[in-house]
């Protein structure tokens, strides 16, 4: 799949953009602050209804707007997709395919992209949410349905903690224990189900990454990914999951253990949870372990060692989406990236993405892109689309 033309209208920086873009290598140039990352940012939004820069949609509309459209032909063989997301600042977003509207949560079902950013450096060195955030938004790019599983569960999450806030106030009444149970059963379906999506996820990755960072990083550093699962924590283990044992993690679970552990957790935890008044174990409060030479990536990589955990932890997606995808590769776009890498990384990072069917790359300087993938060139100033680059 590649996208052979971007139109925007009042999207960040820009009134209006219309760019047209190739197979291949496509290289957006300019100095900072001229909008280059906002063109692969809207891209990614139609691909994951989300941005990698904010969490609120409102703040990609240009200063002064109500709206924002994003509108990409995306094409596939002989065959032509329009998409088009319009982002309301005061009133539901709306999408359309081909003229004709639909849910703005089946946007993703036609696009699919992988970006990596300066950003994702949070990946190694930030929190859990982060790491989660990674995992799920690989899950609705592969299965879209669980996009329904995850609002969900954090409905339930949410509502159970005021239920629970509600015990702890007032003493808990035995209609609230009862309430809670439903609650808790509501909560264990739900979850364990992402925790089994995510756990399979995980072991479809490892060879993946672990063959991606040694591509980038030129050496094998033994990367490696497990889950960390709250629900085999006891009341220990809640407070700092830096220094989590090593019980809590799991390569695999057999089949049935998510469930029967979450039902147990929450039996042996319940005094903990109506103290606190929030839910303490389940998918929310997990988290993926990532290790280089059997030490914990956060703490000890050195910053070349992190940008190539990241880096490998968004081409092993890349790799993933495009084996099982019946459109064609997913799209990759590189942020800004090529600044931050030495000379030899970034040759082995051009020759690992050039096979992809498109490749998005954005650049403050047009040298530090290795050759090969400057083949369309396109010149960025003012949020204005001057043109090819010399």
């Amino acid at each position: 799949m590649i996208v052979t033309h971007l139109s925007l209208s009042d999207f960040r920086n820009y009134t209006t953009a219309e760019v047209d873009l190739v197979s291949g290598a496509n290289l957006f140039v300019g100095s900072n602050g001229q909008g280059k990352t906002n063109l692969v940012e809207s891209l990614g939004y139609l691909s994951t209804l989300g941005s990698h820069r904010v969490s609120v949609d409102h703040a990609m509309i240009r200063q002064g707007e109500d709206s924002a459209i994003i509108r990409a032909r995306l094409q596939h063989g002989e065959r032509q997709v329009l998409t088009e997301v319009q982002i309301n600042r005061s009133s539901p977003n709306r999408a359309q395919v081909n003229r004709s509207v639909i849910k703005t949560r089946e946007l993703p079902r036609y696009f699919s992209s992988v970006l990596f950013a300066p950003e994702d450096l949070s990946l190694i060195r930030g929190e859990p949410s982060g790491r989660r955030r990674f995992l799920d938004e690989l899950l609705v790019l592969r299965s879209p349905r669980l996009s329904a599983v995850l609002t969900d569960y954090e409905r339930v999450v949410k509502q159970r903690n005021t239920l629970l806030k509600s015990a702890r106030a007032s003493g808990l009444k035995e209609t609230q224990l009862g309430t809670l149970e439903i609650w808790d059963d509501r909560l264990v379906s739900l979850g364990s189900e992402l925790i089994e999506a995510r756990t399979s996820l995980v072991a479809e990755l490892l060879p993946e990454v672990a063959a991606a960072y040694t591509a980038v990083a030129g050496e094998d550093h033994h990367a490696r990914l497990a889950t960390q699962f709250s629900i085999f924590a006891g009341a220990a283990d809640l407070d700092g999951a830096e220094a989590a044992p090593a019980a809590l993690r799991r390569d695999r679970l057999a089949a049935g253990e998510a469930a029967d552990g979450f039902r147990e957790a929450l039996a042996r935890l319940r005094r903990n949870e109506l103290d606190r008044g929030i839910t303490l174990v389940g998918p929310h409060r997990d988290d993926l372990v990532l290790e280089l030479n059997g030490l914990p990536a956060k703490g000890y990589a050195s910053h070349g060692e992190s940008w190539s955990f990241a880096l490998a932890l968004k081409l092993a997606s890349a790799t993933l989406l495009r084996r099982e995808s019946v459109s064609g590769d997913p799209v990759l776009m590189l942020d800004d990236v090529f600044a931050e890498l030495d000379e030899s990384r970034r040759l082995r990072l051009a020759a690992a993405v050039e096979d992809f069917e498109q490749v998005l790359i954005t650049a403050a300087v047009y040298d530090d892109v290795p050759k090969q993938l400057t083949g369309n060139t396109v010149k960025i100033a003012h949020g204005t689309i001057v043109g090819d680059a010399e």
